[in-house]
């Protein structure tokens, strides 16, 4: 059995290795850079370090482990402007340079992801007035086609609603047609700065 709950404190570590095996366009990333902690420091842990009220996990109910989760920032250029501040100095003591590669040959290298960590200014979409908030969402393998993604947004999008928020965005690898097509019977649209190779889709918080 599974709930959808708030995100804990005790759920960092399951939430950096849930990131880590949906990295490589939704499949496992275990391995293929030279650190596993690279992904889940980029695309995990900055968020629920700044927003954590804003991150609900799926948990199995005998073990308490979580394994799925949605993560939102309700401010995007307020989080960038942290990420500069608080987030970037420590990530970049920890990842100072690229580390050896592997047999793996991703087509986002680890040199450009430790620049990702460095650079939150990524961060900041042509849509950002209209869409300030975005989100993060990853599914074990076990918790897919079950409703637990739609549901996980559907929390999101009520929380960032109340909050006032009128619209959020996100980003996806265009390898991952699975993700799209989940998205797109969600209801969400390309905005126009989304490309074939970078896609950027949004949606309404209601």
């Amino acid at each position: 059995m599974f709930e959808i709950r708030p995100y804990r404190p005790d759920d960092r570590e399951d939430v950096a290795l849930v990131c880590l095996r949906t990295a490589a366009a939704g499949g496992d990333a275990t391995g293929v850079y030279s650190d596993d902690t690279l992904m889940p420091e980029v695309f995990a842990l900055p968020y629920v370090e700044y927003a954590p009220e804003l991150a609900f996990v799926v948990a199995d109910t005998d073990t308490g482990r979580a394994l799925g989760y949605v993560m939102a920032i309700a401010d995007t250029a307020d989080f960038v402007e942290w990420w500069r501040r608080e987030w970037a100095p420590g990530f970049a003591a920890r990842h100072p340079a690229a580390g050896e590669p592997t047999s793996h040959a991703p087509d986002f290298t680890e040199a450009e992801l430790i620049d990702a960590g460095l650079h939150p200014e990524r961060m900041l979409v042509p849509e950002l007035a209209e869409y300030p908030a975005h989100l993060h969402i990853d599914l074990l393998p076990a918790l897919q086609g079950q409703g637990f993604g739609r549901r996980l947004i559907e929390r999101v999008r009520a929380e960032l609603a109340a909050r006032g928020v009128p619209a959020l965005h996100l980003g996806l690898a265009a390898a991952n047609t699975g993700a799209r097509a989940f998205y797109d019977r969600l209801g969400f649209h390309e905005l126009p700065s989304s490309t074939p190779q970078a896609p950027r889709l949004g949606i309404a918080t209601n």
